[in-house]
């Protein structure tokens, strides 16, 4: 099952392609929203992490982008929000703009799992 990282920080790029490959995933990783948004589109992926905060597009940009693309030609590729806020209003903010779940940073490795499989279990 191949997975997206869409992260701006180098370190949690790597950090997050370590945990998904030795969870036996594959990863493919964009350093912005924009290039997200590009590689979801020629991919085939089974969820997408989004960090919220990145330059050029931000994580609610590109998840817009993303839904909007699926409108056209059909589908729908799990979202999970990655961010440092953690307040009951960011995760709905996440949720409202098309984020299929919600992830706080510094990120519990094992909690990030279990909501990694909850989502592509769903998805069937």
């Amino acid at each position: 099952m191949r997975i997206l990282v869409v992260e701006d920080d180098a370190v949690m790029r790597e950090i997050f392609s370590i945990m998904l490959q030795r969870a036996d995933f594959e990863v493919d990783a964009a350093e912005d929203g924009l290039i997200g948004v590009e590689m979801w589109e020629k991919g085939d992926y089974e969820l997408v992490l989004m960090d919220v905060q990145m330059p050029r597009m931000n994580g609610f940009e590109a998840t817009g982008a993303i839904r909007e693309k699926e409108r056209a030609r059909g589908g729908h590729t799990p979202i999970i929000a990655v961010t440092a806020y953690a307040l009951e209003k960011d995760e709905k903010e996440c949720l409202a703009t098309g984020m299929d779940a919600y992830i706080t940073k510094p990120i519990d490795f094992n909690k990030c799992l279990e909501t990694i499989r909850a989502m592509i279990g769903k998805r069937g």
